[in-house]
This record gives structure tokens, sequence and C-alpha cells, in this order.
């Protein structure tokens, strides 16, 4: 027998653990979700489950955040999105600013600068796992191996912007997907997976109650969007275009629009443009604040907090640095992470007829397998940078790379105690004098 949906008032520190628990990237967030809601509550069975992660998975955005906000949604509406996705990422943007404060504070300190110095090679540890992992179930054929090597190459040799990458990876996919992938017609991975399973709960369904006209549609997408950009002109009308703040989250708004694949996929981008193009942080802060993000609950992609912080904490006027730096982190959450709010609101009830088209699912995986080449383009960047510093070769930061990458891939050692251990090696170096 399938308990009934609980209240409002019951769900959001369940919301709240979540968000306080949340570690280990996205895939450990979806286990812990499925393990609270599913496993031990029954507030929504397994069929709608994996239903809602599939149409997360169409959509641009940190999939895990809008799987809380859906899940949110199918139980609640909108107050229950807005609560369930707040809540998943509050503790984590918290407890990322406090740091990004002692970070720009303290990080100059010399015992303080050789942890960084430790962690930097686990981050290119992370990425080297990460590509491991996504590249193991992307790569379904030669035509997705293919598809990757032409993305790497794109993004490091032809220079070509991010969101062409996967544009046309997309585009690609939904025209020649069943050429690349190999996949038969009776294949069973035929989008949407067709998922069976008994009928989902009243408090879960998307019946008639759910979907909405065509006129409620467009007016909810139209309240969002208006909601979205409103402070962002709000910014660039009272101190005016070329500003830090405005700057970024003209940025981080577009970078909204075409995060497919995950933080990892997003990186090469943002960095591109924060270190070369604006200034905002060096390599190595992208590095670090990468590694401050994986030590956090919530969302990777709040990595993007930490860029948004510095950046603005090194061109502060009017305000003073932490004023500043304080904004920059809300403007850049608040660019990310309210679209994912506007897809899920909108679409929700629309993508999940869309998500059994095979020519979506075709597109999607195309997409996830270019994804394996812009992974391999910032491991290559991010190696570069730990293993190949100002021109020299840096053999200690190489072998406790490896060394942090066997741990991960090869060990069930956890990724805290793998950055922990790799932030004292820094420490101990600098101690030693090695």
């Amino acid at each position: 027998m399938i308990p009934p949906a609980p209240t409002l008032r019951a769900a959001w520190p369940v919301w709240l653990r979540i968000g306080l628990l949340g570690f280990g990237g996205p895939a450990g967030q979806i286990a812990l979700m499925h393990r609270e809601l599913v496993e031990r509550r029954g507030w929504i069975d397994q069929r709608r489950f994996l239903e809602a992660l599939n149409v997360c998975m169409l959509l641009p955005g940190p999939e895990a955040h809008q799987l809380s906000v859906y899940v949110g949604w199918l139980l609640h509406r909108t107050r229950g999105a807005l609560v369930a996705g707040t809540l998943f990422l509050l503790p984590g943007a918290m407890v990322l600013w406090a740091l990004s404060w002692l970070y720009v504070a303290h990080g100059e300190t010399p015992a303080v600068a050789a942890v960084f110095a430790g962690l930097r090679p686990a981050v290119v540890a992370l990425v080297a796992a990460a590509l491991w992992r996504v590249g193991r179930t992307a790569i379904r054929s030669p035509g997705h191996g293919l598809l990757a090597v032409t993305a790497f190459l794109a993004l490091t040799l032809g220079r070509l912007p991010f969101p062409v990458v996967i544009a046309a990876a997309a585009l690609i996919g939904a025209c020649l997907g069943r050429r690349i992938s190999g996949r038969r017609t009776d294949d069973p991975l035929t989008a949407g997976q067709n998922l069976s399973g008994p009928a989902a709960p009243a408090s879960a369904t998307s019946g008639r109650g759910y979907l909405s006209s065509a006129w409620a549609t467009v007016g909810t997408a139209a309240s969002w969007i208006t909601l979205w950009l409103a402070p962002l002109v709000a910014l660039s009308w009272s101190l005016g275009p070329e500003h830090v703040l405005t700057t970024q989250a003209r940025f981080f708004s577009h970078v909204a629009l075409v995060t497919f694949g995950g933080a990892y996929a997003v990186l090469p981008y943002v960095a591109h443009h924060a270190v070369e193009v604006q200034g905002w942080v060096t390599s190595g802060q992208m590095l670090d604040g990468l590694g401050l993000a994986e030590t956090t609950p919530g969302p990777l992609v709040l990595v993007l907090q930490f860029v948004g912080f510095l950046g603005a904490w090194g061109n502060p006027a009017p305000f003073s640095p932490l004023v500043a730096a304080t904004l920059g982190s809300a403007v850049t959450l608040w660019s990310t992470f309210v679209p994912s709010f506007l897809f899920i609101l909108t679409l929700a009830p629309h993508m999940e007829r869309l998500n059994r088209r095979s020519w979506v699912s075709d597109a999607l995986a195309a997409v996830t397998a270019a994804v394996v080449g812009v992974i391999l383009s910032l491991a290559v960047w991010f190696g570069r940078e730990v293993g190949w510093p100002q021109g020299r070769l840096d053999v200690w930061a190489i072998a406790l790379s490896v060394l942090a990458w066997l741990a991960l891939t090869r060990t069930r050692i956890g990724l805290l105690p793998v950055l922990l251990t790799c932030g004292l090696a820094g420490w101990l170096r600098h101690v030693l004098g090695i």
C-alpha cells in the first residue's frame, strides 16, 4: 500500500536533510533522494522517480537540483518546488560563501596556500575520474566515440564555443541518432525507456490536473522569465552595463541555458571566460574553487558562486570588497539556478510526453557523448596547469594526481578522505620544504 503524500510541513525537514547531506556530486545526490523519498518514505514510486530523472536529463542545468524541484512540484505543486529547490541549494551555498571569504582573506598564508596546492592535484584526479565514469556509460558505439573526439578537437584546436559544440551534437543526434548509436528499432533503450510499473499515486501523477493549458504554460513561463531577469535588468540600470555584477549576471544567465552534462562539462567554457576574457580568477583559483565546491553539499555547479565571489571581490567599487563579493555570489546563484525553476514549472507536464520521443533520446545520447570530449578538454587544461606550471614539470603534483585517481577509481575510499589526504600532503610538502 502506497502511503499518502506528506504535508509540506512534514516534507521541508526532509529536503533540508537532503541539502545538508548532498555530497558526492549528482550521482550521490540523486541516490540520496532516491533513498529518502522512494525507499524510506515511499512518497513517490520508482517509476515516477525515474521518469522525473529522465525529464531533468533533457534540460539544461544541474539535473540533481532540477530533480529536487520536480519531485517537490509533484508532491506539492509550486510551493513544494520552491521549498525543495531552495533547501537543496541553501546549505551548500552558505558553506561555500564562508569558504570563499576564508580563501580571499587567508588564502595567501603560506600554510593555507600549501593546502590548496595539495588540493589541485586531487581536482585533476576528480576530473579524470569523471571522464572515466562518464565515458564508460556515454560511449555506446563507435559513432559516439567519434562525436567525443570531434568535440574535444573542436574545443581545443578549433576554439569553437561550448554552446556551438553542444548544439551541433544535439542536432547530429536528433537527425542521425540511429546510425550513430547503432540502436535497433526494438532496442529497449528507445527514448524515455518506456518504464513500466504500477500506476503512480494521485499525489505524484501528471494527469489532467497537472497538464496546463497553453495559456497557463505561457503565463508561467512569462512570470518566471520576468522574475529571473528583472533583478538583472535593475543591476544594469543602477550600476551600468559594464559593471562586474552586471557582466556576471549576463554571463551566468547565458551559462544556465547551455549547462548540459553537468558542471564538469561547462567548466571549460566558464574557465575560458572567467580566466582569459574577464580576469575574474586565475587558473589556479579556478582549481581551488572546484576543490572547495567538492567539499560542500549541493550541486558541484556551485563552483560558479566562487567565481562570482572572487570576480566581484577584485572589482568592488562602489561597494566594500565583502559586500561586492556577497552580491557577486547572490547574482551568480540567481542567474544560474532560477532557470531550473523556470524550466521545471513550465515544461515538466509536457516534457514527460516529449521524453518518450526517440529523436529526443538520440539527441541526448549524442550530447552526452560530446560531453566526454568536453570533460577531456577540461582534464587536459587542468592537468597542464597542475603538472606543468609556468613551464616547469612538477613531478610531485603529477604523482599525487595519479595516486588520487587510483584511490577514486580503484578503491572504496570516499571523495572527502581523498581531498583531505591531498590537502595534508600539500601542507607536509610545505613544512618539509620538499
